[in-house]
């Protein structure tokens, strides 16, 4: 029986085994020595949590760990997507993530909403005006998307993008070919099956066990919950 409907075994179990080995690597390679660690907050912290300094040790390994993780689960998002009938993953250093040359589709995916700061966002929306409006220009027509996986609010849209221009303080033009869509609504765009997203997610704690038999999700019910509360 295969995993999912959209995307080869295989590929899925590859992406899901690089993000895991990533995760443990991140804790095996975590160097205290690498960052200045602020010592006062040291203080309060071990105060304000009533912990002792060896638990205070073992949380800020573990946070330090899961930013490292956090990092790559944009990737995972990116190698998946890629890895959908009729989709691609671009290089690394590339214009945009991902690509459909048959729907004229190209993507920036980035994990959560504030990935990507707020001062930054316009000269998103000018590189992808350039790739879909210049004449000549390969991707000229296409439909250019800014994914935000993790939205802001449990809701869906595909609407235009027009953040503020951090030069001009003002909104970047309306343009139907520029647009921002959350992470649930592209899984269905890209795979046209509505509840995508939410298979994939259902089907993650199987894939781990198959590729990683050591790593045992015991309890799956919060993290269900946490995917109700931010997506529908």
């Amino acid at each position: 029986m295969f995993y999912l409907s959209f995307i080869n075994d295989q590929k899925l179990e590859n992406i899901v085994r690089e993000v895991i080995q990533k995760g443990q690597d991140a804790q095996l390679k975590t160097n205290f020595c690498k960052n200045v660690i602020d010592p006062f907050s040291i203080l309060f912290e071990l105060s304000s949590f009533s912990i002792s300094p060896k638990q205070w040790l073992e949380n800020e390994k573990i946070r330090q760990a899961q930013k490292t993780l956090s990092n790559h689960i944009g990737s995972f998002h990116q190698n998946i997507l890629g890895a959908i009938d009729g989709w691609s993953v671009l290089n690394t250093g590339g214009i945009v993530d991902v690509i459909s040359l048959d729907r004229k589709i190209i993507a920036e995916v980035k994990n959560k909403h504030n990935t990507v700061k707020g001062s930054d966002k316009s000269g998103m929306y000018y590189r992808l005006e350039d790739l879909v409006m210049r004449k000549g220009h390969t991707y000229k027509d296409y439909k250019a998307y800014y994914v935000e996986i993790i939205p802001n609010k449990p809701m869906k849209y595909d609407v235009c993008f027009t953040p503020s221009d951090s030069r001009t303080g003002a909104k970047c033009p309306i343009n139907p070919l520029i647009r921002k869509i959350d992470g649930y609504s592209f899984y269905a765009l890209a795979t046209g099956v509505e509840d995508a997203l939410y298979q994939l997610f259902s089907v993650i704690p199987r894939v781990i066990e198959k590729v990683k038999p050591e790593c045992k999700i015991l309890e799956t019910t919060a993290a269900k919950d946490f995917f109700k509360k931010a997506f529908l």
